[in-house]
């Protein structure tokens, strides 16, 4: 009868538990020559290692493509870092890739990784160490190779950004023997003349060729450097233990220039700016004062004493003028009113009666006689005209009854 009877699964579950529990196979490194080498549309890479004893399926997947610093093809021999493991659905085992280094870099890069490992521990990367960059400067030091397009493009971007800054070359080996002590006498000797920033670098290559700005002795004289240095060491792609110890990393040596050096046609427009809107301020606050002034000297004017004086005289002339026009006016109206008492007295007045053909009766006390049954026969009454007056006596009376 048969016992412990498996399923596939199981099995190939099983098997890659194994896998997973062996350090080994959790990280190794395997060499060997690409061929199937397949470029997945998802963006994983698929290919296989053999060598003259056999071969071995692997995958790069996208999520691991920046491990990859090349273009790889069939043919190709590569250092494959990356863990061992069952694909339980085939039962296959493979290596899942993680990082992919062309064959003969392949010790550098553990000794790149292992010294990068040191100094990050010892915390010569750590950001707090990093000293600013000067904005402006006026002694730019450069550690790089006296021939080289390096050198060329620092000069010529520097000169066309600020011809004023004075640049200092230390002609350094950067590759081969001697290379790394070469580098860091440079760096000695630029701080002592006082720069005041220091570009270490030059043109890219291959790790061997680099390999100098990842000696030890180079890290830790850019670390110790009173001087902010930026690295530029290769091309955009190439990254070096300097890199990393540097206060600024440049891509180039073309953008080390630009980055250390300001471009003084940006100040001097920046300048002019400047000066455009200090004269707009200063002209906007003269006219504010010359303004002021003219008020204040209005109101000194409305304030003087002769301003004053002539403004009271100008009210006592209108007040005499208002006083003449009313004076006038009463007149006028008092000449008419009288006209109007002249008229009226003249339709009263006795001499415009006796005139007419009327007499004024009067007797001789000169009292007006005016009703007849108050005489009597023999009174003396004087009879007043025109022009003159008549003596009479009364020798008779008739009444009338009215």
């Amino acid at each position: 009868m048969m016992k412990n009877v498996y399923t596939v699964g199981q099995v190939n579950s099983y098997i890659k538990n194994m896998f997973q529990q062996d350090f080994m196979m959790s990280r190794i490194y395997v060499k060997g020559e690409v061929s199937n080498c397949k470029y997945h549309t998802s963006g994983h890479i698929y290919f296989t290692l053999k060598d003259a004893t056999g071969s071995l399926p692997a995958v790069l997947f996208a999520g691991n493509r920046k491990g990859l610093g090349f273009t790889m093809k069939n043919g190709d021999n590569v250092i494959v870092l990356g863990s061992v493991s069952v694909y339980e659905r085939d039962g296959k085992y493979q290596l899942y890739a993680r990082e992919i280094l062309p064959d003969g870099e392949g010790l550098l890069y553990q000794r790149f990784q292992q010294l990068k490992k040191e100094l990050e521990e010892m915390g010569m990367f750590a950001p707090e160490y990093k000293q600013p960059i000067p904005k402006y400067i006026r002694r730019l030091g450069i550690v790089t190779a006296p021939t080289g397009a390096a050198i060329r493009d620092i000069q010529n971007i520097s000169g066309r950004r600020n011809p004023y800054v004075q640049a200092i070359l230390y002609p350094a080996l950067v590759q081969g023997d001697g290379a790394a002590q070469s580098i860091v006498n440079g760096i000695y000797a630029l701080e002592r003349l006082g720069v005041d920033v220091i570009i270490v670098g030059r043109g890219g290559g291959s790790m061997e060729d680099l390999w100098a700005f990842n000696e030890e002795i180079v890290a830790r004289a850019i670390f110790e450097c009173s001087v902010p240095i930026i690295s530029a060491v290769g091309h955009e792609t190439d990254t070096t233990i300097a890199d990393y110890v540097a206060d600024l990393r440049a891509p180039t040596p073309s953008a080390a220039a630009e980055l250390a050096v300001y471009d003084i046609r940006e100040l001097e427009g920046a300048l002019l700016s400047f000066q455009l809107e200090l004269n707009r301020a200063f002209n906007g606050k003269l006219e504010r004062a010359e303004e002021q002034i003219r008020q204040y000297e209005g109101r000194l004017r409305l304030l003087s004493p002769q301003n004053q004086l002539n403004e009271k005289r100008q009210v006592v002339a209108d007040l005499e003028d208002k006083l003449r026009i009313r004076m006038e006016q009463q007149l006028v109206q008092k000449k008419h009113a009288l006209e109007l008492l002249a008229e009226r007295l003249e339709a009263l007045s006795p001499v415009k009666k006796l005139s007419q053909g009327y007499a004024f009766v009067a007797d001789k006390e000169g009292r007006g006689v005016s009703d007849a049954s108050r005489l009597q026969v023999g009174d003396g009454l004087d009879i007043h005209m025109l022009n003159g007056k008549v003596s009479v006596e009364v020798t008779g009376i008739e009444q009338e009854v009215v």
